[in-house]
């Protein structure tokens, strides 16, 4: 049987592909002007595709040593500060799913009430000072740990948990700890998947906690990195005015380049975690 086609559907799917489009023209632009020849970026023939095909640039940037330190401290932000706001979040959350908690109610208001009234930027650095962990990876992983959102929303999945479980393993013997850690996380890997890419991509994408916190560039993510190279429009390793032997190394080439080789890594886990990503977010949205 044919299915009817409507105005609705239409509309819908021409909206969506302009949508699909304007999202993606920024990246292929980018990718075809950053392995173009800067014969032909000098020019402005790029289009959506290049010319002139070659990799200079991309070694370019990934000889900077700058890069691959910061490839490597971001790497160790998002790796531990992911497992450390998941472990904090996951933990407060299944606290607050149980009725029965003491004081259950007035935790989750004054919990709520930091979604619209925060402590401010001066305050929240006095604290972290205070704390003596200023350039350590700890200011990367600590200040953000908890997210309100995140935890309410891995709240009202656990919420709605099925009660004859933990029954089921505290006449086992086992302890809250143990129910949460035998029984509840290793069926709730799309919650957590979920949350998990949410703190990842807020890692990764880290700007103002490093230049708040981080005064050593040995210890500067890799977006604090391609917002200094982007700026100064050249490399440490580009002090020379060529590549190779004859081609000139173009800004504009050189820039797309590094945002390129900041973005995609990030941007690859998200065909892995699809189906715990749309699963998870439905879950915990099912109700308050």
């Amino acid at each position: 049987m044919r299915r009817k086609v409507g105005p609705f559907t239409i509309v819908n799917t021409i909206i969506l592909l302009m949508v699909v489009v304007v999202t993606l023209y920024p990246f292929i632009y980018m990718a075809a002007v950053s392995l173009s020849s800067s014969t032909y970026v000098l020019k402005g023939e790029v289009g959506l595709y290049p010319k002139g095909f070659t990799l200079d640039m991309y070694k370019l940037v990934l000889k900077d040593p700058r890069i691959s330190q910061a490839y490597l401290n971001t790497i160790v932000y998002v790796t531990l500060g992911t497992a450390v706001a998941l472990t904090v979040t996951s933990m407060g959350a299944y606290a607050l799913s149980k009725r029965e908690m003491f004081f259950s109610k007035g935790f989750t208001l004054l919990i709520i009430f930091t979604m619209f009234f925060s402590g401010g930027m001066i305050p929240t650095f006095l604290v972290v000072k205070s704390y003596g962990i200023m350039d350590t990876v700890w200011a990367m992983v600590l200040p953000g740990a908890v997210s309100t959102w995140n935890l309410l929303v891995m709240r009202t999945f656990f919420s709605a948990f099925p009660s004859e479980l933990e029954e089921s393993g505290r006449i086992d013997g086992l302890t809250e700890l143990g129910i949460f850690f035998r029984i509840v996380f290793p069926l709730s890997k799309a919650v957590f998947a979920t949350i998990g890419l949410f703190y990842a991509v807020g890692l990764w994408n880290n700007f103002m906690l490093p230049l708040l916190y981080l005064r050593d560039p040995d210890m500067f993510p890799l977006q604090v990195v391609l917002r200094n190279i982007v700026l100064a429009g050249q490399t440490n390793s580009a002090e020379a005015t060529s590549v190779g032997a004859d081609n000139m190394i173009v800004e504009e080439s050189l820039k797309f380049a590094t945002i390129m080789v900041s973005t995609v890594p990030i941007l690859l886990v998200y065909p892995f975690l699809q189906k715990y990503f749309v699963k998870g977010v439905l879950i915990g949205a099912v109700k308050g």
